[in-house]
């Protein structure tokens, strides 16, 4: 297809949320294609594996023809030029994430030309977090409310 509007959504879901999951829902209607990248970050401490979480958003996106799952160790940017990426796709809960957000998408789109597409939470997912979710599973909390069911959470829980 020519022309075909590819769009990263990059992050480290440590783990995938039902708040991203209702980003990538969204944005299905705006591009053509969606590939989560999931960034490799030596220096943030994750609860799942590289492995274990492409698995898990795999469990999810696995069947859809237009979402793939990848992982880069790169600028978000070159990343998104080696897979002929347009578009950086990011939601936002709050105004501080928005600051954020601008900030970097304003430095991407100078160093490379590529545009960061916003959407924002929905208002029921404002308070949901990877971070939030992690704690809460470090602890051995139910975290069903914070997850996908069909991220097949607990096959990947350590017990």
């Amino acid at each position: 297809m020519l022309n075909k509007k590819i769009a990263i959504f990059p992050g480290t879901f440590d783990p995938f949320t039902i708040g991203h999951q209702s980003i990538v829902e969204r944005a299905l209607n705006l591009f053509d294609e969606i590939i989560i990248a999931i960034g490799i970050n030596d220096a943030k401490r994750t609860l799942f594996t590289l492995d274990e979480r492409i698995r898990m958003i795999e469990n999810l996106y696995g069947a859809h023809p237009k979402v793939r799952v990848d992982s880069y160790d790169c600028l978000t940017v070159d990343f998104a030029k080696n897979v002929n990426a347009q578009y950086i796709l990011r939601g936002i809960r709050s105004v501080n994430d928005f600051e954020y957000e601008k900030t970097i998408a304003d430095v991407n789109r100078k160093i490379s030309g590529v545009e960061t597409v916003i959407l924002f939470t929905e208002p029921e997912h404002n308070h949901i977090s990877s971070t939030i979710a992690r704690e809460l599973l470090r602890f051995h909390k139910n975290v069903d409310d914070f997850v996908p069911k069909d991220l097949r959470l607990n096959e990947f829980i350590k017990k």
